[in-house]
């Protein structure tokens, strides 16, 4: 007679999200993140879940909305920078508020449906993998400019660092606990997105990627292409592949 197996149980689901004058989204991006996680629960695909706002000292009324959100809602946190720390700076928060065995990290404007985690939840389990990202199948919504600017980005990554991501920086980053015990971040910037995965690559984690439909902003205003944005990812990479190419620090052992 033939047991069968039991399917791997994620006992805490982590979702967070750093947001900068998000006022416009906040309350959109909690609705449809908790309506999916009430869904998992419900299937038994998660035991419990939380989700984390990473208000990066926003100068709108970002803040005080996911205060009045955390009050009426226990699974709901916020973590509040006294200063603006970029990208990579509220990346790390979330990352070390997060308590969950899993951590999904994505952007407040919603642009994958939240439907999407349940098939990255199961790509996870089923193909015994650390982490999963995704790509973008359609980019022609985020304008001519952006999508040259990704290729040459993602081409550059990829001759650097020999990753085969399609879509480095999207935020689509869903991760288990051990990966984020095990990599240290340091870029301040957007260029955290390719660190992390770079790293975790060179630990010996398994990385998989899956597809899905992008919704690109429609309100607010996007920073990623700006110049000084575009310096800080070049500055931060040209750091991290020298570090990674320097000789090991230390005698070996035994000598």
């Amino acid at each position: 007679m033939t047991v069968p197996l039991e399917p791997e149980h994620f006992a805490k689901l982590s979702i967070f999200f750093p947001m900068w004058n998000e006022e416009l989204y906040i309350h959109r991006a909690i609705r449809a993140a908790k309506e999916i996680c009430d869904q998992l629960v419900q299937d038994g695909e998660i035991g419990d879940y939380e989700l984390i706002v990473v208000d990066d000292a926003s100068t709108d009324r970002t803040g005080a909305y996911a205060d009045a959100l955390v009050e009426a809602d226990r699974r709901i946190r916020v973590v509040h920078h006294e200063r603006n720390r970029k990208l990579g700076g509220s990346i790390k928060s979330g990352f070390a508020a997060a308590t969950g065995d899993v951590v999904l990290y994505t952007d407040a404007d919603l642009p994958f449906e939240m439907i999407e985690l349940v098939r990255a939840l199961r790509v996870l389990r089923n193909y015994e993998a650390d982490m999963v990202c995704a790509y973008r199948l359609d980019r022609t919504g985020e304008g001519l400019r952006r999508a040259v600017y990704s290729w040459i980005y993602n081409w550059l990554i990829q001759l650097s660092f020999g990753t085969r991501l399609r879509d480095i920086n999207f935020a689509f980053k869903l991760s288990r606990r051990r990966v984020l015990e095990a990599v240290e971040l340091s870029s301040e910037g957007s260029f955290i997105d390719a660190e992390l995965v770079v790293r975790a690559q060179k630990a010996g984690f398994t990385i998989l990627q899956i597809g899905v439909d992008y919704f690109p902003r429609t309100r607010g205003v996007s920073t990623l292409s700006s110049l000084a944005v575009i310096r800080q990812m070049l500055g931060e990479m040209a750091r991290l592949r020298s570090e990674l190419k320097a000789p090991p620090t230390g005698r070996p052992a035994g000598r």
